[in-house]
């Protein structure tokens, strides 16, 4: 695993209740990638490839127009170290919630 990122979808929506189902569509998506990934209250964090991760951060803007958004906005944070690995989502927050 040689990258991590953090996605919010902030996807227009006509209500709150809207918002928060076009950003489950985009959370179920992330879930069915198979990757290891970490929901929070503002983002979500992803683990594995780079290049997988960045196909997948694309496609979350996808998921949120199918889903109904007119528009969707995100901000993203990568960590990737082509040579080694990246801190896990584990060693970051498994401390703070047992």
């Amino acid at each position: 695993m040689n990258a991590s990122v953090a996605i919010q979808s902030l996807p227009e929506a006509a209500n709150d209740e809207e918002l928060i189902r076009i950003v489950d569509e985009v959370i179920d998506y992330i879930k069915s990638t198979g990757l290891n990934y970490y929901v929070g209250p503002f983002e979500t964090a992803i683990e594995g490839d780079y290049d997988e991760l960045m196909d997948i951060v694309k496609e979350c803007q996808h998921i949120a127009i199918r889903a109904g958004a007119p528009s969707v906005a995100a901000y993203i944070k990568v960590t990737y170290k082509p040579e080694g690995e990246v801190l896990t989502i584990d060693k970051k927050v498994t401390k703070h919630h047992q």
